[in-house]
């Protein structure tokens, strides 16, 4: 394949989900392998989760997000990232 890179990705997803003061954020993990994991509790932001991906050489790639504001809001912020396959 020459110079070819292969590459491998994942998803982050976070979500907001709430009414006023009663609010919710969870993490999602999806990787590569088709795996999925929760991953609240190692940040309560999505840039904490980006540079600890970043530090395991994940770059993110795009980003968009999904606003419902029907009884209540519900954010989905989704992070597209990539790496290469060693």
């Amino acid at each position: 394949m020459g110079g070819m890179v292969a590459w491998e990705y994942a998803l982050l997803v976070r979500r907001y989900q709430g009414q006023g003061r009663n609010f919710h954020v969870s993490f999602v993990w999806y990787g590569p392998d088709g795996s999925r994991k929760d991953i609240t509790a190692y940040g309560d932001t999505a840039v904490a989760h980006l540079n600890r991906y970043g530090r395991e050489g994940w770059e993110l790639v795009t980003a968009a997000e999904d606003v419902n504001n029907v009884q209540g809001s519900t954010e989905v912020h989704r992070y597209h990232l990539k790496r290469p396959l060693n």
